[in-house]
């Protein structure tokens, strides 16, 4: 993926991009394009270990640090665009059509749930860790092995209150 800031910004932090010193205020959200996946929003986050390329975490609006998602969170969820490790910060989709890990079996239009597999997602379900606002778009190996391609709005997990 290739998203490219589309507004006028005053920062040099590309959505690929990883940092070991903040370079974008905490939070800021842009819009960026790309050529195979259009438009879409992100937001700048501080990273957590383990993360890697189309990580699935739940994040705080608070302090904007990160978690991987797993089973039982609550809280926004975003797709991570870079390996932003504990220490560094990045970008992470929250709008859009992103590519994120997925468990083996993910059905494209699928809906979207935690799972107890920390950073990923399958579309079985899982009382009270249904993800709002996300949806499957494709099946998992789409683009690589353990992705797949997500419709996201703001997505996010009220714990104990889904469908």
């Amino acid at each position: 993926m290739a998203f490219h800031i589309t507004e006028t910004f005053p920062y040099s932090q590309a959505i690929a991009d990883i940092s070991t010193s903040v370079e974008v205020p905490l939070g800021t959200v842009v819009r960026a394009v790309d050529p195979t996946y259009n438009a879409g929003e992100f937001i700048y986050l501080t990273g957590v270990a383990s993360t890697v390329v189309g990580s699935i975490v739940i994040y705080s609006p608070d302090d904007f640090t990160t978690a991987l998602a797993s089973a039982n969170g609550v809280g926004p969820v975003a797709v991570a665009m870079s390996i932003n490790v504990a220490s560094r910060y990045g970008w992470y989709q929250i709008q859009g059509k992103a590519v994120g890990k997925v468990l083996s079996g993910f059905a494209d239009n699928g809906d979207c749930y935690l799972t107890s597999t920390a950073g990923s997602i399958d579309d079985a379900n899982v009382a009270g860790d249904f993800v709002s606002n996300m949806l499957g778009a494709s099946d998992i190996g789409t683009p690589s092995a353990g992705l797949a391609e997500l419709e996201v709005w703001r997505p996010f997990v009220r714990d104990g209150k889904d469908d």
